[in-house]
C-alpha cells in the first residue's frame, strides 16, 4: 500500500475514535439534559398548579363576596317587609327575597365545588413538589457521575489527540489538507477501502481498468463517485 495512504489509514483510525469519544460525551450530556428539562418541566407545572389554587381560591372570595350581599340584601328586604302597605309590594319584596335566597344558595354550591377542585389541584402539587424533591436529589447525583464520566472521556480524548497530532505531523501538508476537507464533506469519512470493485463510502463501482491499478497499491486514487481517497485491504477471514 502507499505509503501515504497507510499514513491516511491510521491517522483516519484515530480520527474515528475521537469522534467515538466525542459521541460518548454527548450522548451522556444529552441524558443529563434531558432530566434537568425534565425537571424544569416539572417546576413550570407546580407553578401553573399553585397559580390554579391561587385562582380558585381568589374565585371562592369573589363568590363569598357577592353571597354575603346576597344575604344581606334577604336582610334588608326581610325587615321592609314591616314597613310595606299592600299585597303586591309584598309580593314583589317575597320575589326579590325569593331570588336573592336562591342566588346565595347557588354561590354556595359553586363555592362548595371550587374548594373541591381547589383541594385536588393543592393535592397534586403536593405530590409533584414531593417528587420533585426526589428528582433534584437524584439528578444531582447524577450530574456528578456525568461529570467524572466526561473527566475519564476527555482523559481518553486528550490521549488520542496527542496521538492525533503526531500522526499528522508525519503527513504531506496538503495531502492532509484535502484529508481534512474531505472528512468534513463526507460524514467524517475521508478513506475508503475498496473490495471486489465497490467504494465501501458510497457503494458503487469503480472503473475495473482503476480498479486494478489500485489493487497494485502504488498509486492514489479519488473514488469517482464520492471522491474521497480509496485504498484496498482485503477483509479480515
Amino acid at each position: 500500500m502507499n505509503e501515504n495512504i497507510e499514513q491516511l489509514v491510521v491517522l483516519q483510525e484515530i480520527d474515528l475514535g475521537i469522534d467515538k469519544i466525542d459521541g460518548q460525551i454527548e450522548s451522556v450530556q444529552e441524558a443529563l439534559d434531558s432530566r434537568i428539562q425534565a425537571l424544569a418541566d416539572k417546576e413550570e407545572l407546580i407553578k401553573s398548579l399553585d397559580s390554579a389554587v391561587n385562582g380558585k381560591k381568589s374565585e371562592i372570595k369573589t363568590l363569598e363576596l357577592e353571597m354575603e350581599e346576597k344575604v344581606s340584601h334577604v336582610r334588608e328586604r326581610q325587615a321592609k317587609m314591616m314597613q310595606v302597605q299592600t299585597g303586591r309590594e309584598q309580593t314583589a319584596l317575597l320575589k326579590e327575597i325569593e331570588d336573592a335566597k336562591k342566588a346565595a344558595k347557588e354561590n354556595e354550591i359553586k363555592i362548595i365545588a371550587i374548594m373541591e377542585e381547589s383541594e385536588s389541584v393543592a393535592a397534586e402539587m403536593k405530590t409533584e413538589k414531593n417528587l420533585l424533591r426526589g428528582e433534584k436529589k437524584l439528578v444531582a447525583e447524577e450530574t456528578e457521575k456525568v461529570r467524572l464520566a466526561i473527566e475519564k472521556i476527555n482523559k481518553q480524548k486528550q490521549s488520542s489527540s496527542e496521538k492525533r497530532k503526531k500522526q499528522a505531523s508525519t503527513i504531506e501538508a496538503s495531502l492532509l489538507k484535502k484529508y481534512e476537507i474531505l472528512r468534513e464533506r463526507r460524514n467524517g469519512l475521508a478513506m475508503v477501502n475498496v473490495l471486489d470493485g465497490v467504494c465501501q463510502g458510497c457503494y458503487m463501482a469503480i472503473p475495473p481498468q482503476r480498479y486494478n491499478m489500485l489493487l497494485r497499491g502504488d498509486l492514489m486514487f479519488d473514488c469517482p463517485i464520492c471522491n474521497r481517497i480509496m485504498y484496498h485491504e482485503p477483509e479480515a477471514l
